[in-house]
């Protein structure tokens, strides 16, 4: 995994709170550094995910969350979180994540997260709206064209 497979960055700075006795980034707190890029992937490209929820009567179901711890983080540091999504389906959605240092290019840690699509309160699979598809799509279209390695 490379720096450069991610289209999407957020930059944050780790907590005191966020660390365990250690003095590292305690592991359940990765999960919600990768739910922060996403939402801020979302807002990036002009995603209105709550107005897919209000309008459509759709929701994401996480099906599966996968972390690979590769080097502590620690208190106060910078971090990047990178965001690409990984895989389009019919129905799913996987996402990629990397977390990195900002002058790093291996990461420290890196995940997977893959979402469902449902009707609300359905809990079966739906067909992805075509407009998020289309906008995810062409996110790769524009990176590829860019000369982006993915």
């Amino acid at each position: 995994m490379q720096k450069e497979m991610f289209p999407f960055f957020y930059e944050l700075r780790t907590r005191y709170a966020e660390v365990d006795s250690q003095g590292v980034v305690f592991n359940a707190h990765y999960l919600t550094y990768f739910d922060t890029v996403l939402t801020e992937y979302m807002r990036h490209i002009g995603y209105d995910y709550l107005g897919l929820v209000n309008a459509c009567g759709l929701d994401f179901h996480l099906v599966k969350a996968t972390v690979e711890y590769l080097a502590p983080i620690k208190f106060d540091e910078s971090i990047q979180i990178g965001v690409v999504a990984g895989r389009i389906g019919n129905s799913s959605l996987t996402w990629i994540f990397g977390i990195f240092g900002p002058d790093e290019s291996k990461p420290r840690a890196k995940g997977e997260i893959v979402w469902v699509c449902s009707k609300v309160g359905a809990y079966k699979a739906h067909p992805l709206p075509e407009d998020l598809t289309r906008l995810l799509r062409t996110q790769e279209i524009l990176r590829e064209s860019t000369g982006t390695p993915r």
